[in-house]
């Protein structure tokens, strides 16, 4: 065959049983997210949370069959772009991840900005676009950047996020007694400083970080219950954050995020660093107006400020405000052949 050949527009057209998944793949500081734009169909409810739960109850073959293999991976993350379920609101997720749906998720709210965005889905406007999203754990305020017509950067306030606890300790098979601070920051998370338990928080101990953080995560919920002051739905422990020193010139520090069915977040974990802030802020480390620069574990950073201050449900809360940068990787139409047996995905870690 001719090379120029496979120039040739493909006229094939799948037959009409397939499921058709059209999506748009980005990453945000090398964490994906594969931004689901048709392929759902209509989402009944009138919250966000009511059509997450529609998603689980009745359309679950979907998520796994994108998410896991073999067209996705253990790591892979997705976003369902909905209506908005508010007057004001510009537009709803859903997130998906190898084991369920989350409550919230930063760097996919600056993924998602960025792409719906860039691809022109949204109008952009110059030098500022701001965009009312709505999540599982509430409103979203998001914040683009614009230069020369495209997004330079997102950041966004977050939910009210606040401290449940600091320096409480939990027996951890293998690891022994280990010292954590339980926070919130759209997901509830067990925060750990890595050197006290003599862990790397380098990409090369990845299958180390990744068995300690599940350990951790697990001991955490045998140990306590996990309950969200509003919504029952949002109460539960959605992973463990390793804190270390930073190794980028001019980073305050890292964040390794093992969460969902340990999954290795990429990125510095937007949820993760609004409840870092709100950590520091509570230990009178942070004052408002203040930020850090927090480093991935490979490297890549968020800026994570103190935004305001507020009482939320008897916590002493923060409204975190997280700044990072996303690109476009890809754009699909996934096909779903209901006579594959692999049809609904797997994975293997």
């Amino acid at each position: 065959m001719n090379p120029t050949q496979l120039l040739i527009p493909l006229t094939w057209q799948p037959p009409a049983d397939w499921r058709r998944v059209r999506c748009l793949d980005a990453h945000t500081g090398g964490e994906p997210l594969r931004i689901y734009l048709d392929g759902y169909g209509d989402i009944p409810g009138t919250s966000i949370l009511d059509k997450q739960a529609h998603c689980r109850e009745q359309l679950d073959t979907l998520r796994r069959a994108t998410v896991w293999e073999p067209r996705g991976h253990a790591d892979m993350y997705g976003c369902i772009v909905t209506e908005a379920t508010t007057p004001d609101g510009d537009f709803g997720v859903i997130f998906t991840h190898n084991e369920g749906y989350s409550s919230m998720c930063g760097h996919g709210i600056i993924a998602a900005t960025t792409a719906l965005l860039d691809t022109g889905v949204l109008p952009m406007q110059a030098p500022q676009t701001c965009l009312r999203i709505d999540s599982p754990a509430g409103r979203i305020t998001a914040y683009a950047r614009i230069e020369q017509n495209r997004v330079a950067s997102v950041y966004f306030h977050n939910v009210p996020s606040y401290v449940v606890e600091l320096d409480a300790e939990v027996a951890v098979p293998g690891l022994g007694t280990v010292r954590y601070d339980l926070a919130f920051g759209g997901a509830y998370y067990a925060y750990v400083d890595a050197r006290e338990l003599g862990l790397d928080t380098g990409p090369d101990n990845a299958a180390a970080l990744i068995a300690a953080g599940r350990a951790i995560k697990q001991a955490v919920m045998d140990s306590r219950p996990i309950q969200h002051p509003e919504d029952a739905a949002l109460g539960f422990l959605y992973g463990t954050i390793f804190i270390d020193a930073p190794r980028g010139e001019g980073a305050d520090s890292r964040n390794v995020c093992i969460f969902a069915d340990g999954e290795l977040d990429r990125s510095p974990t937007g949820t993760g660093v609004s409840g870092r802030v709100a950590i520091h802020h509570a230990r009178g480390e942070l004052a408002c107006g203040e930020s850090l620069q927090i480093e991935s574990i490979i490297g890549s950073r968020f800026r994570a400020a103190v935004h305001s201050t507020l009482d939320y449900c008897g916590h002493a809360a923060i409204v975190p405000e997280v700044e990072g940068q996303a690109h476009i990787t890809g754009r699909h139409e996934f096909l779903i052949d209901p006579a594959d047996p692999l049809a609904h995905g797997f994975f293997i870690r």
